[in-house]
């Protein structure tokens, strides 16, 4: 890398790239200074003080953060080593840096590069995960994207909203149907940007008698936006799951996408599985995704890449709507959110980029493989052999028990009969998992309390594997 900042007529720009990679070397090798140090404490200047009078050097100000990072090891043994994040991992701190830099640059030459940067990034994007002549809005908080969204909506459904404002949703609430599998908290934050009551959220039941428990309950759905309708309210947007946040299954998109053309319903989805849009091969319900009006995707976890920002890919005509929704900006400076990325894609190409994500799902193939021939292993995600998250547990048979009932979860039930073995189970599960993430730290490895099955254990290699390929270990 030094030879070739040689070649990078630029003073400031070559030198960025030399402080930078010093200055992660230092931080890197700090971790491995106290780990011989054998419990020789750092001293850190960790206790706030005034500030100097005298300014100080690079190397004593790069000294303090690592202190700061690394001082509190001895008291804390068990936290996590900071992971080597890899000159991949450089070209997107890079970004932040240059980002800084090309802030600086005139008004003109700033508007076409931040232009070009953005075009680019959003070009690529949308050609990676098939999602044709879409528009990229680029965010630090993974669901302020959705959140935009539903201003878009909001205001292409309510012609006078910019005049009238709320009093137009007054007299036509507009509904937001989210999953019961949703990630926690995402109906409390949106109705927290949008200014919304919580009445405006309908929750949308998963299926309970055919197809998985994680699914959206795709004729109960329907009977909602009816009644709805009858209400007088509008339904306004469904959030759909490629992979729910906790066993990663996928909705029946198809479906809600025809329904959300018969009444009129933007239909946005999320979800890890919308990684494998970049993949060859992707199973007709995730591939249904493509034709969906907006989806929120995070490649920085996907990637193993510090500090790159999610993405939402949506498919709007208006520039005058995306503009006042938020999604598009008049500000250089603010397409400028796409440059580590931007950086990063071209470091990685398009092999490196799916060869990460391929590698990913075949570790999850692997496993599920694995434990199909491991007796007394339930996998819930069994049906979904392309899904790169496998959530399992372990059950045990009473004496003399049906092995009909081996894995019905009995909710609610008092610590007797299969209730105490449900019970004993948690705790061995929860015991296995925390065992497992010693032995394997790089997994990634995650111990959940799901309400049905229980304690279960989680492996999801897409936002763990990619940095170092850690979770080859498994």
């Amino acid at each position: 890398m030094d030879a070739s900042l040689e070649k990078i007529a630029d003073p400031t720009l070559a030198e960025m790239g030399k402080n930078l990679k010093e200055a992660v070397k230092m931080l890197e090798d700090s971790q491995r200074r106290t780990e011989e140090e054998n419990g020789k404490k750092l001293i850190s200047g960790d206790i706030p003080g005034p500030l100097q009078g005298s300014g100080q050097d690079m190397v004593s100000i790069l000294q303090l953060v690592q202190n700061l990072m690394h001082g509190d090891e001895d008291e804390e043994p068990q936290s996590p080593r900071i992971q080597n994040i890899g000159e991949q991992g450089h070209m997107a701190l890079l970004g932040h840096s240059l980002g800084a830099y090309i802030s600086t640059l005139d008004k003109e030459k700033l508007r076409k590069l931040t232009t070009r940067i953005l075009s680019d990034t959003t070009l690529w994007l949308c050609r990676i995960f098939r999602y044709e002549n879409g528009c990229a809005y680029f965010h630090e908080e993974e669901r302020e994207g959705l959140a935009k969204i539903c201003r878009l909506a909001i205001h292409s459904r309510y012609e006078d909203f910019v005049v009238d404002g709320f009093n137009v949703l007054y007299n036509k609430k507009p509904v937001i149907y989210l999953s019961a599998a949703a990630r926690p908290g995402l109906g409390q934050y949106l109705c927290n940007q949008l200014g919304l009551p919580f009445p405006c959220l309908c929750r949308v039941p998963c299926n309970t008698v055919f197809g998985s428990q994680h699914q959206m309950d795709v004729a109960f759905l329907e009977k909602l936006i009816k009644d709805d309708i009858e209400r007088g309210r509008l339904p306004l947007l469904l959030v759909a799951n490629a992979g729910t946040a906790a066993v990663g299954h996928t909705d029946k998109i198809g479906r809600l996408k025809e329904l959300c053309e018969q009444y009129g319903i933007w239909l946005h989805v999320e979800g890890v599985n919308l990684a494998t849009l970049a993949l060859g091969y992707v199973s007709s319900s995730v591939l249904a995704a493509a034709k969906c009006d907006s989806m929120t995707m995070t490649p920085g976890p996907w990637l193993g890449l510090p500090a790159v920002p999610a993405v939402t890919l949506y498919k709007h005509d208006d520039p005058a709507l995306t503009l006042v929704a938020g999604l598009t900006s008049n500000k250089p400076t603010d397409k400028l959110r796409a440059l580590p990325l931007w950086l990063s894609l071209q470091y990685l190409g398009l092999d490196g980029f799916v060869e990460r994500i391929k590698h990913a799902c075949q570790l999850s193939q692997r496993l599920q493989e694995s434990l199909k021939k491991v007796n007394y292993i339930k996998i819930l995600v069994e049906d979904e052999l392309s899904s790169p998250v496998v959530v399992f547990r372990f059950f045990q048979e009473l004496p003399g028990s049906d092995p009909v009932f081996k894995a019905v979860p009995v909710p609610n039930m008092t610590p007797s009969g299969v209730g105490r073995e449900r019970h004993s189970c948690d705790a061995l599960n929860r015991w296995l998992g925390e065992q497992l993430k010693q032995l394997v730290p790089a997994s990634g490895l995650t111990v959940m309390d799901l309400e049905a099955e229980g304690t279960c254990l989680r492996f999801s290699p897409l936002m763990t594997a990619a940095a170092g390929h850690g979770g080859a270990c498994l």
